[in-house]
């Protein structure tokens, strides 16, 4: 009964009051008030959430992100360690051929003598 009487003092609204022949321009702001709010309410909850979730997936990529940012440094640094390494067994190697090299020559420079020596007792 109180709930007529409230909505009696702000207009006559058809739509929820019986005996009402039409809805006065009070009580349909009153109404438009009511179903915006509602409408308003539900966009804004529907909006907070995508938003949410929106922020949560970009948050999980982010840290992806920071993962394999910081996996990458670990793999460079240990490139480059390997890379050292290489450049350490090259240049080892380099220096055993030259070694090889040159004993290769004092040999060759042996062998003749060696061989014109083994001729000549031959004869």
């Amino acid at each position: 009964m109180w709930f007529s009487n409230l909505l009696f003092s702000w207009g006559c609204i058809p739509e929820i009051t019986k005996d009402c022949q039409d809805m006065t321009n009070a009580s349909s702001t009153y109404l438009g008030i009511a179903v915006g709010a509602i409408i308003g309410g539900i966009v804004s909850w529907w909006i907070y959430n995508r938003q949410k979730k929106t922020a949560e997936i970009q948050d999980l990529t982010l840290n992806q992100i920071k993962e394999l940012d910081e996996n990458h440094d670990f793999i460079l640094k240990r490139i480059e360690d390997l890379d050292s390494r290489h450049e350490e067994t090259l240049n080892k190697i380099l220096d055993l051929t030259k070694k090889i090299d040159t004993v290769e020559r004092q040999t060759r420079s042996i062998e003749p003598e060696e061989s014109s020596s083994k001729t000549n007792e031959e004869f």
